[in-house]
């Protein structure tokens, strides 16, 4: 997952990402097309800017696709159907993927980490869809301290991915325009209803916000060994709610060697006091800060925690518009109830 520790770097794609102006050819294979799309895809040549600017091109459509869980999410939103996937967990608890219908698609992986490239290869792919993390310059599943086979999917097709960048309306973006590269429509009623309902959730937010100039929030992360403080800069939703007006704190010593966070000691747990905490969605349940609070009596030296002023934080899974909007107007509500001088 990404989130505490899974680290840094992986070394260059075996099947090249390449320049712009060199070409790398990519087979299709039979394979399902763009379900609900109307049409076939388009029969190429083809080419997609990868997350970290590289082009990559095939002299055809790719068809036959290995995504990654949440890159798979959006894909299907577009009636784009992965042959295979991978998830950091368990796909039937995967925020991205536990409501969607994966009958006919191979799982190759369920722990971070951990991907089954035997059997990814016996998919005969064209094309790996994974997220683009520039802070460790890999795509997602591809980092360095994942299995060394799993690294071996590289191998099997080329790689490209949206950047995990500075806002998740445009990580969503990036991957309709994917989705429309591989030959999807990406006009149809429903995706406009989720970009309305996703429009409509920033205004209720923006609104929700300004009524509450003074309230400070913080995404965190608590573990056995210390307390992770989310740095906004790597964090796209947290700028994306910054962008919006809410006064999201910025830590001020990330990690040097993984700048996602700042790692506190449970004696230093309360260096910030914010008026709401943004509890990392991935871990979170409706009673984390009650336990934390037993098991680490220094989470309750947070204003915030004593308070039990948490909120759920979507960290780095959200891909699509209709996803954002859900968990927006969620934490649109928990604003409201918040107290602007709990921190003080």
């Amino acid at each position: 997952m990404r989130a505490l520790r899974p680290a840094l770097v992986v070394a260059a794609l075996s099947l090249v990402l390449i320049g712009c102006g060199s070409q790398n050819t990519a087979g299709t294979s039979s394979a399902a097309q763009p379900s609900g799309s109307g049409a076939p895809a388009a029969a190429g040549p083809w080419q997609f800017t990868n997350g970290d600017g590289q082009v990559v091109k095939a002299d055809k459509t790719p068809t036959r696709i290995i995504a990654h869980a949440g890159e798979a999410a959006a894909l299907m939103s577009f009636g784009i159907k992965p042959v295979g996937i991978y998830a950091d967990e368990s796909v039937k608890t995967d925020p991205n993927l536990k409501d969607l219908d994966l009958t006919g698609i191979e799982v190759l992986g369920e722990e971070w980490g951990k991907i089954d490239v035997e059997k990814a290869a016996g998919l005969r792919p064209d094309l790996i869809v994974a997220d683009w993390w520039p802070a460790e310059k890999a795509h997602s599943g591809l980092e360095e301290g994942v299995d060394e086979k799993s690294k071996k999917l590289k191998e099997l097709a080329p790689i490209v991915g949206v950047s995990q960048g500075k806002s998740i309306e445009d990580l969503a973006k990036g991957y309709e325009d994917l989705a429309k590269s591989l030959g999807a429509k990406v006009d149809s009623p429903e995706i406009a209803a989720n970009k309305k309902r996703f429009e409509e959730a920033v205004a209720r937010f923006k609104e929700t916000v300004s009524a509450k100039p003074g309230l400070t929030a913080l995404g965190m992360s608590p573990a056995d060994d210390k307390v992770y403080v989310a740095n906004p800069e790597y964090a796209p939703e947290l700028l994306d709610f910054q962008k919006w007006g809410l006064k999201v704190i910025n830590p001020s010593k990330p990690d040097a060697d993984f700048p996602y966070w700042e790692s506190l000691s449970w004696e230093n747990a309360d260096r910030y006091q914010p008026d709401l905490i943004l509890w990392d969605g991935r871990s979170f349940k409706p009673t984390s800060n009650d336990e934390w609070g037993t098991k680490q009596p220094t989470w309750f030296k947070i204003k915030a925690a004593k308070a039990g002023a948490v909120a759920s934080w979507p960290a780095y899974w959200m891909h699509t518009f209709g996803h954002f909007a859900t968990e927006l107007d969620k934490l649109t509500e928990a604003i409201k109830s918040a107290d602007e001088n709990i921190g003080d």
